[in-house]
């Protein structure tokens, strides 16, 4: 007599003891083929796989489920799930400069402003391509330029007036060939290359960066490979200047540091070195056979000189120190979608200037080849003609002007407004198109919040984003974000 088989009910199984079988297949598929003679619900097989880490809520899992008619109870169920190889890759945070700008566009409030991105706008804060700039621009058209391929150290008529922007075309180092330029993707790429060769060539050395600095500087010694440290600069208390500190932490940095430092208008206080102060940083770092390293993006567009703005990096070059310089026209000529700039390393000799360029044109090929040209003739046209030049120096004295003007107009809103007794003459001391305001994280994020002034959390302001008109309302925000908020 045959015995009687038990009628098992469908019962909800524990997707656990799926765990062998998943941790041993790979996490671009997931295939399941299984007959139980219970019920599995697919949630719970999801559960199980997001809990191992195979998959994601945002996966589509593709169930099918068909009856066994040779076993009764039984369902024969397969699950695909598409999972993702980059499951692992994280979200990155938002930059904290052009994430700004980001927040800005989403605002609706009328009284918005955006002090945030360093781009020079007009009165009516609108962007501006300079005249001289769109003259170069037709110059091109007539003349007929192509678009081939420049070679890996960039045009060569761009790299020499560049050059002789920088440190005057009479300079001695220039005449004698110790000079090496190469031209790059504007600041940041000049930044980057410069480096990669520190890593390359100097890897024991350290670069010594000012606190604060611009907000890109860490990230690109960070991605070279290339350890920092930071030396005092700013000075909380009297929102200008810790020149002694400055000085005792260079002297402390270990012997041939590369230091890092604002030729003008540093960003983001807008506090510069005076001309004395520039001679004794320069005693420092010759004293500790240390190298400088200079970042010039505002040359000309600080004072309105392209002269005044380049003395501190002429200094060390007279003295006959080795150096680096990055340079951007980004700010100077507006040519900030054209990612023009570049590297220039004075040097001992021609021969050690002809090696260092042959080195930076080296790394610069696997990285990114060559740079473009359009922004390159522009300024070959622009620093090349005696009349373009000339307009383009008018031109630069404007706005520069502008800034100047709505930095005046920022310091009298705030000293009739405040009755505080505070003293606002630290922004007059200030230069270039940043003001370094003084207030602190909580503090900003009330200038956003209650006010809609955008800026970057360490309290920098963008004066080239300020109109005359907004002064009022922006010296408004200001006053009851310092005093009224911890």
């Amino acid at each position: 007599m045959r015995r009687k088989q038990q009628r098992r009910d469908p019962i909800t199984a524990d997707p656990s003891f799926l765990t062998p079988f998943l941790l041993k297949n790979p996490p671009l598929s997931v295939i399941l083929s299984l007959a139980f003679p219970f019920q599995l619900r697919t949630s719970d097989l999801m559960a199980s796989m997001i809990s191992l880490g195979l998959t994601s809520t945002a996966a589509s899992p593709v169930v099918a489920l068909r009856e066994n008619p040779k076993s009764s109870g039984r369902v024969r169920m397969a699950v695909v799930v598409n999972v993702s190889r980059f499951e692992g890759v994280t979200m990155a945070p938002p930059d904290p400069i052009l994430g700004v700008s980001e927040a800005f566009r989403a605002d609706t409030s009328d009284m918005k402003l955006n002090l945030g991105v360093g781009a020079y706008r007009t009165e009516e804060l609108q962007p501006y391509v300079l005249d001289v700039v769109k003259k170069a621009e037709n110059l091109m058209l007539e003349k007929g330029d192509n678009k081939e391929y420049l070679p890996i150290e960039g045009l060569a008529a761009f790299n020499k007036v560049t050059a002789e922007l920088l440190l005057g075309a009479d300079n001695a180092a220039i005449q004698q060939g110790r000079v090496a330029t190469v031209q790059s993707l504007s600041g940041t790429g000049s930044l980057r290359l410069a480096a990669a060769f520190i890593q390359r060539y100097f890897p024991d050395a350290k670069v010594l960066i000012s606190s604060p600095t611009w907000g890109n500087h860490k990230n690109i010694f960070n991605d070279a490979r290339v350890p920092w440290s930071e030396y005092r600069y700013y000075d909380p208390r009297t929102v200008g200047l810790n020149f002694d500190g400055m000085i005792a932490d260079i002297k402390a940095a270990p012997d041939g540091s590369f230091i890092l430092l604002h030729g003008c208008a540093h960003n983001p206080t807008g506090i510069d070195p005076t001309p004395e102060q520039w001679e004794k940083i320069a005693d420092v770092i010759e004293e500790k056979n240390h190298i400088p390293f200079f970042d010039v993006a505002y040359q000309g567009f600080a004072s309105g000189s392209l002269d005044a703005d380049a003395s501190s990096v002429r200094l060390f070059v007279a003295r006959g120190m080795e150096l680096l310089v990055a340079q951007s026209y980004s700010k100077n000529l507006g040519l900030y979608a054209e990612r023009v700039g570049a590297i220039n390393v004075v040097c001992a000799s021609s021969d050690a200037a002809a090696r260092v360029k042959s080195q930076l044109k080296r790394i610069a090929r696997p990285m990114y080849s060559n740079p473009p040209v359009h922004g390159a003739r522009i300024v070959a046209n622009v620093v090349g003609d005696s009349t373009l030049f000339n307009e383009w120096k008018a031109e630069m004295e404007q706005m520069a002007g502008r800034i100047k003007n709505v930095r005046q107009r920022l310091f009298d809103s705030l000293s009739e407004k405040d009755k505080s007794g505070k003293d606002w003459s630290f922004i007059l001391k200030q230069i270039g198109m940043f003001s370094f305001t003084g207030l602190n994280k909580a503090q900003s994020d009330n200038m956003t919040n209650k006010w809609h002034v955008y800026m970057t959390k360490d309290g920098r302001i963008s004066l080239a984003g300020l109109s005359l008109a907004k002064c009022d309302y922006l010296a408004d925000a200001i006053i009851d974000s310092f005093h009224d908020v911890n």
